[in-house]
């Protein structure tokens, strides 16, 4: 997966692949206290898990994986509206996976948990990548 590619490609890479082992962790840890704690519904778990782990990601994606440093508002305002509108498809992505995987396919909510977050990485990072945080034409980044 890694071969070919350069020092960059491969930093951002593992960092984004770190990072989202901790939004991933921060997801599953909330939507855990959520349900079998506090007992609510899988659905509104997963939805309140999503909210706190996109705003984590938000920050460390930026920051640390495609390391945009933009501070104009127009750029700040579109790399947030991109994302958070990526995001709200790769909820839409989570919560059908999780609806499938429990009520239709009848497996366990929290391996269905794991299982949709995988397909929401892959889609998040593409986004991320090809869409969010690309840098505009003509910089340097």
């Amino acid at each position: 997966m890694l071969i070919g590619k350069t020092i960059k490609e491969k930093n951002e890479i593992t960092n984004y692949i770190f990072f989202g082992i901790i939004t991933t962790f921060v997801n599953i840890v909330c939507y855990t206290f959520l349900t079998k704690l506090l007992a609510f519904d899988f659905k509104t778990a997963t939805t309140l898990a999503w909210l706190l782990s996109v705003s984590f990601a938000f920050i460390t994606n930026k920051r640390y994986v495609f390391k945009s440093r933009e501070k104009e508002f127009l750029i700040l305002c579109k790399e947030f509206g991109t994302f958070l509108l990526s995001r709200m498809i790769s909820y839409g992505l989570d919560i059908i996976s999780m609806i499938f995987l429990v009520e239709i396919m009848g497996f366990d909510d929290l391996v269905s948990k794991m299982t949709a977050n995988v397909l929401v990485i892959i889609f998040n990072y593409l986004a991320s990548k090809l869409i969010v945080f690309r840098p505009l034409a003509g910089s340097d980044k």
